[in-house]
């Protein structure tokens, strides 16, 4: 689901929420897209009170095009790497903050939330975590660029204008994917496609997340009717709870006819 503008009526139904001025949201980009593609909704959480913030991945430029002429500086980045990243930035915070992840960026929000480092995440279109089935054939595809070439793991990977279309933007007008594809993408690091593809054969993957945290924060998971990276088959995480162990509060909506 390409981030696109909410409303503030969607961020709170009253507008600016005065008990909640000082909340901090964390936006985390996942793969290709730069952290400034969250530009659009941290301006309506601003207005709706929030202090909105989308710090960008280590490693990352501060700019699109300095993304696409530096691209190594982002390579060999792994999952670890990326929350070890995000954990040092809320240990600043004054609060515990609200993540919204996307993609990768969902995987990484519920990694935060079950280490109790968030008051709450929400996880839109979210990598594939630990105990999650394999990917259907449509998400290999959408990753081929990156899984074709196993050095990849160790460098970056930009996709063309015609494979964010496919793994993006397949559920609107060609233009409006190339338009976003010329504002928003950048190359991306292999290395956590390929951590995430290993994970379920791996007992200390850094794709595991800890679902079994009863005393976490709500999850919101949110997976578009046809987005085509992720995996729609499982858009609730599996738990590692048994028998009458409370689980932790998680609900999940499919928006129809978004895509990743």
């Amino acid at each position: 689901m390409i981030p696109s503008r909410p409303t503030v009526a969607a961020v709170h139904p009253c507008g600016r929420n005065p008990l909640m001025t000082t909340m901090p949201v964390l936006f985390i980009h996942g793969l290709w897209l730069h952290a400034t593609s969250w530009n659009p909704w941290i301006e309506v959480f601003t207005q709706a009170g929030y202090d909105a913030t989308a710090p960008g991945w280590p490693g990352d430029p501060a700019s699109v095009q300095e993304a696409r002429d530096n691209p190594e500086s982002m390579a060999d980045r792994g999952i670890d790497d990326v929350v070890e990243h995000y954990a040092k930035i809320i240990a600043d915070l004054p609060a515990k903050p609200i993540l919204v992840g996307h993609s990768f960026g969902g995987m990484f929000a519920q990694k935060l939330l079950g280490q109790d480092l968030a008051a709450a995440a929400v996880a839109i279109d979210a990598a594939q975590i630990k105990g999650v089935l394999p990917l259907p054939l449509s998400s290999l595809r959408a990753t081929l660029p990156v899984f074709k070439n196993p050095a990849n793991r160790h460098r970056t990977v930009a996709l063309t204008a015609e494979q964010f279309r496919f793994a993006f933007g397949n559920a609107i007008p060609v233009e409006e994917s190339d338009a976003l594809f010329a504002q928003w993408a950048i190359p991306a690091p292999g290395r956590p496609l390929f951590e995430a593809a290993a994970a379920n054969f791996n007992p200390h993957s850094p794709a595991k997340v800890d679902t079994a945290n009863s005393g976490r924060g709500p999850l919101l998971l949110v997976m578009g009717a046809r987005t085509t990276p992720s995996p729609k088959r499982s858009p609730r995480p599996p738990s590692s709870s048994t028998g009458t162990a409370p689980r932790p509060p998680t609900s999940s909506n499919s928006p129809i006819g978004r895509t990743h």
